[in-house]
């Protein structure tokens, strides 16, 4: 059986295809458009995933959307109704309904065939548990308590449920306007962080602040006694007035979420302890439904999902915060990961029981050939020259990870490009750009001189996964970078560059049966250093990560990195 999975007219548009059940493979629209967090109809995606698997769309069954435009109608109606001053936002959403209404017709046009040519059937699937089902049908769990949270998506914020073998069974959830995720967003713009998905930027500003503000915070977003929250709405302008959104072949952008009132509460207040205080809130109100979650299930496992799961420092504290004991999060458990959800619902909601299939890594995107990765060089062979660098072909690649250890060792910045492009917001080894965690400089280095991003964001190790105990207060190999944990002590003098000022660090594990060459790469570098470690950070700048040759090249040359590795094409100065 052969399903196609499709987060569209949402941000972080996608596509998935599943062929039996297993993942083949998986992309984000913005990868190809080049716009970070693009929403429309993943057209570029859906036609690459077929594509990569010799298949075109007339070959599919299912085509599974990760949107279900009748979910909570009767509830969207009443809304449309009593709150009839929110026309801009009632025709955004209208013109929304329209396009998932039609997305057959939408998907023939963007592949510019006849609309009867698609045989595939339609499966419509509620926002939530598209989130549930991307973890938890692909967790290793046969059993799992099941909690996602986000802004909002077919008239929920927050989805709770416990889910066996093949089943998802809900029990609560929490409904629009009450919302963790327009919390969040709404604070990360009071703060001056207008773009859309800035919330990572205040998880990095709060180390440098104190929760002075929580008790004010509490009387924003209140704890139920059901294991749940609200929102006293007052604070914010999405429940009377709407907000305008724009989520159609552009990147998203989302209107002023916050009131007057907040501005009253807060003032002129340090940005830096408004960001604690907005972090210390979230994390007492996602512990507070986890351990709730657990109360009513039982279960020592879960899953987690829903865009507010990038909140990695969060994710960091569940072991030592609540009583589970193993926990899966998927690589992109924000709206991109959705597509993989609503296809594996499609799947299991025939009553398969096939193995299932287990998502170990996160490498589901396009690679790139020898010859195809020659072609790109020799495009721009010229304007190398004529900045110094020259090209080699290294045909052994332990001799290739050696050399690039040195070169990292020496202080060199190193875009590193192999393999398959990951799925998801991280670089995990396959595009990242590469530096020596050891020297302090190498944070304001990148900022400056290749990300052109604000100072007090951090960046993330990459560890041998069985050296990670020695260097991190951890619990469990970290392959996807979801979770920050406090580094020991005795080593945070040893890796300044990715040690934040709270002694924190985002780790990613790297196994050597998941990631070969990266993991030889980073083998080398402990080598020579004793330092098991590599700061990771995407390969890019200021826009979606790398995912072709011809991007890195670009990127590349107009950055200051000192060498490219294109698979076993090395690109440095003349020595």
């Amino acid at each position: 059986m052969i399903i196609l999975g499709v987060n569209a007219y949402h941000s972080d548009s996608s596509a998935c295809l599943l062929i039996d059940g297993k993942i083949v493979n998986a992309i984000e629209e913005e990868r190809f458009k080049r716009i970070k967090h693009w929403a429309g109809l993943p057209i570029q995606s859906i036609s690459w995933c077929l594509a990569n698997a010799n298949l075109t769309i007339q070959d599919v069954d299912y085509i599974a959307i990760s949107r279900n435009p009748l979910a909570h109608i009767h509830k969207k109606v009443f809304r449309t109704l009593t709150n009839l001053s929110m026309h801009k936002f009632i025709r955004s959403r209208f013109e929304n309904i329209i396009h998932l209404s039609n997305i057959k017709s939408e998907i023939a046009k963007g592949l510019n065939i006849h609309e009867s040519l698609i045989k595939a059937k339609i499966q419509n699937i509620e926002h939530h548990i598209a989130h549930i089902a991307s973890a938890f049908y692909v967790s290793p769990f046969e059993e799992a308590a099941c909690l996602s949270v986000d802004g909002f998506g077919d008239f929920v914020s927050t989805m709770r449920g416990l889910a066996t073998s093949n089943k998802i069974k809900i029990f609560d959830f929490v409904e629009y306007p009450h919302s963790l995720g327009i919390f969040y967003s709404a604070l990360t713009q009071y703060l001056g962080f207008w773009e859309y998905g800035d919330e990572y930027k205040v998880m990095g500003l709060s180390a440098y602040g104190e929760p002075v503000y929580l008790n004010e915070m509490r009387e924003i977003v209140k704890l139920q006694s059901n294991g749940l929250f609200k929102l006293d709405t007052s604070f914010f302008t999405h429940d009377k007035e709407g907000v305008e959104m724009f989520w159609n072949n552009e990147k998203p952008v989302i209107g002023k979420l916050f009131s007057d009132k907040l501005i009253k509460t807060f003032g002129e207040a340090r940005k830096e302890d408004i960001a604690a205080s907005l972090q210390a809130m979230y994390e007492e109100a996602f512990f507070h439904l986890l351990n709730d979650t657990y109360k009513k299930t039982k279960v020592d496992t879960v899953v987690l999902a829903g865009g507010c799961l990038q909140n990695s420092l969060a994710n960091g504290k569940i072991y030592k915060r609540t009583p589970f004991k193993k926990v899966y999060i998927p690589p992109a458990s924000y709206d991109a990961g959705t597509a993989i959800g609503a296809g594996m619902v499609a799947w299991n909601k025939r009553g398969n029981t096939l193995k299932r299939f287990e998502m170990k890594h996160s490498y589901f995107g396009p690679s790139f050939s020898e010859e195809e990765i020659e072609f790109e060089i020799e495009k721009v062979r010229s304007e190398l020259n004529k900045s110094g660098f020259i090209v080699k072909f290294i045909a052994s690649e332990d001799v290739l990870c050696n050399k690039v250890a040195k070169h990292i060792a020496s202080g060199m910045i190193v875009g590193w490009f192999q393999g398959k492009t990951e799925w998801g917001p991280r670089a995990l080894g396959n595009r990242s750009i590469l530096v020596d965690p050891r020297k302090k400089e190498m944070k304001e280095i990148l900022n400056e001189r290749i990300k052109r991003r604000e100072w007090f964001r951090p960046f993330a190790a990459s560890i041998i996964e069985e050296k990670a105990r020695e260097w991190f207060d951890y619990y469990e190999p970290v392959p996807f970078m979801e979770k920050v944990y406090y580094i020991k002590k005795t080593k945070q003098d040893l890796i300044p560059a990715v040690c934040h000022i709270d002694g924190t660090g985002r780790l990613q594990t790297v196994s050597y049966n998941l990631n070969p060459r990266y993991y030889k790469l980073i083998k080398g570098f402990d080598e020579l250093t004793g330092i098991p470690i590599l700061l990771n950070t995407s390969f890019n700048d200021n826009e979606p990560i790398v995912n072709s040759p011809n991007e890195a090249l670009r990127c590349f040359l107009a950055t200051k990195m000192d060498v490219l590795v294109l698979e076993n094409f090395l690109i440095s100065s003349n020595e």
